[in-house]
């Protein structure tokens, strides 16, 4: 039994791909505690999976260029805890920005704000946080508004000019960008001013 089990658990995490980052809650619909445990800790064992923080892994992808198995994503081990602690999440700031394509820097530290409590983690040589706040922005029900919102709020209303409003438009579709307006009515004046430029922007381009 126990060996049907874990094939039926490598067979799940197969088919989300490599790179997915998973926790023991992500199978507990359809099986034990106990027998998730036991097979998660057997493929682990194995090197089937890798291990990230305790009771969080990983199916790891393998570089030919750099010979050697990858880091995981850092959003998609955001993504996982978020699951794990039942956390509604969004990334802050400049890792929105990142997340966009909207700054070329890597963030020395990924943060989101969470509604669960604060916490940090290091993840080989990166940092992530988690921010317990209460914001407008929580309220927000997509995660495009949410991205959107963030990255104008990280650079500003001084520098939300054109050019900035013109490479966030293209980074959605201008439908997408109805949506956006749609979820994002509770925020700033201002932001909602920048996000409605952007829709525009999106439309005639």
């Amino acid at each position: 039994m126990a060996q049907a089990v874990k094939n039926r658990i490598i067979d799940r995490i197969v088919e989300h791909g490599r790179g997915w980052v998973f926790s023991p809650k992500d199978f507990t619909g359809d099986f034990s505690r106990t027998d998730i445990d036991v097979a998660l800790f057997s493929l682990a064992k194995d090197g089937t999976i890798h291990r990230i923080l305790p009771g969080l892994y990983h199916l790891p992808q393998y570089s030919e260029i750099l010979k050697e198995f990858v880091a995981p994503d850092i959003r998609k081990v955001a993504d996982a805890l978020a699951r794990k602690y039942n956390w509604k999440i969004f990334p802050e700031g400049n890792t929105a920005l990142n997340y966009l394509g909207l700054s070329t820097q890597v963030p020395a530290k990924y943060i989101y704000v969470s509604s669960g409590s604060p916490r940090k983690y290091k993840i080989g040589n990166m940092d992530l946080e988690f921010r317990h706040r209460v914001l407008t922005e929580t309220m927000i029900d997509d995660e495009k508004a949410m991205l959107a919102v963030q990255a104008i709020k990280a650079i500003g209303q001084v520098h939300a000019d054109a050019e900035f409003i013109k490479s966030l438009a293209s980074k959605f579709s201008y439908v997408e960008w109805i949506k956006i307006e749609k979820a994002s009515h509770k925020v700033a004046d201002w932001v909602l001013s920048v996000i409605r430029k952007a829709k525009e922007v999106s439309k005639n381009g």
